[in-house]
């Protein structure tokens, strides 16, 4: 059985938590894999930036405020105000870090392309980085990666 090593693109580009969103947007709409890992001055992943990501959908795209009662001259919000906060920050996104997929899942470069798959498919991603012992950036793993890997296996 082949390891993720073996089935990984290596060269993928990658950008740090403080690059520009736009540059980051521009990288990744250059490459065909779908997804950037984000490391930092070690390489190690700290996140990942997908396409997925620069999609915002309905109920993202939908900035209004929460719900709330104005009570005795202030304010009280019916609900979270994180999920808007969240919603603000991505739409507005300036760098990286406010983009990006913080702490991804990703697979060690000896794992065998089946716990490859099987890790895909359990916890239903497309991309994911690959790294050594370190946890530094060694490639990034595609799902169609691991499918033709199983089925030459």
């Amino acid at each position: 059985m082949k390891t993720a090593a073996e089935i990984m693109d290596s060269q993928v580009p990658a950008v740090s938590p403080g690059a520009d969103a736009r540059s980051a947007i521009e990288l990744l709409a250059k490459t065909d894999k779908g997804a950037i890992p984000v490391i930092d001055e070690e390489r190690r992943v700290v996140g990942i930036v997908s396409e997925s990501d620069l999609i915002l959908s309905d109920e993202q795209a939908d900035l209004h405020l929460p719900h709330y009662f104005n009570i005795m001259g202030g304010i009280v919000f019916v609900g979270s105000m994180k999920g808007f906060e969240e919603r603000l920050d991505k739409a507005f996104a300036t760098e990286v870090s406010e983009l990006m997929t913080a702490d991804p899942v990703v697979v060690h470069d000896y794992a065998g392309a089946e716990t490859v798959a099987r890790t895909i498919a359990d916890k239903h991603h497309n991309h994911l980085p690959v790294v050594d012992d370190d946890g530094c950036l060694a490639g990034l793993v595609t799902r169609a990666d691991a499918l033709a890997a199983l089925v030459d296996a």
